[in-house]
């Protein structure tokens, strides 16, 4: 069972606790990361949702991301699910996440990051992820039309390119 502490409208934690599946109560609210990759080719990893998954199975994703878990902090979610999904070991303990987009029931906070790295290296979490590759922009615009991807806004997925360089969006720079 995976509980998820619950935040008011302020992201102040309330002390109660959500378990996942269940509804999360009215004025209350939930912890979502996600981590964009992004190589020096400024190409983006992306990673194939699990068929098990109950949301959007099969369909291709950020390069990783996930629900905090009751006592995680944003940035040990973020560690967390990038050593669970793609067996990535990386400290985020001075790496604060580059935006905070809010949802209906929650914040959902982005790191974008400048790793390069073998993408045929990583272990990946088979029950969560089947597969990951390299894409630039446009394609990953295309994946979206074509309901390969996760539905995300056109617009969001520019601004995560566009950002990627910016001061304070990276964890070190790319050579």
């Amino acid at each position: 069972m995976e509980l998820w502490d619950l935040y008011d409208r302020d992201r102040i934690k309330t002390g109660e606790v959500s378990e996942r599946g269940k509804a999360v109560p009215q004025g209350r609210y939930h912890m979502v990361v996600h981590i964009c990759i992004f190589n020096k080719q400024g190409e983006l990893l992306i990673q194939k949702r699990s068929q098990s998954k109950a949301l959007w199975s099969g369909k291709w994703d950020l390069s990783v991301g996930g629900a905090a878990q009751k006592g995680d902090s944003s940035w040990q979610a973020a560690q967390r699910e990038l050593k669970e999904e793609l067996d990535l070991d990386l400290d985020f303990s001075q790496i604060r996440p580059s935006l905070t987009i809010n949802f209906e029931k929650g914040f959902d906070d982005i790191y974008l990051l400048n790793l390069d790295l073998d993408h045929h290296n990583l272990h990946l979490q088979f029950d969560e992820v089947t597969d990951v590759r390299w894409v630039n922009e446009e394609s990953l615009h295309e994946m979206i039309n074509k309901g390969e991807f996760v539905p995300y806004h056109h617009s969001l997925i520019s601004l995560f390119f566009e950002l990627r360089f910016k001061s304070g969006m990276f964890v070190k720079p790319l050579t």
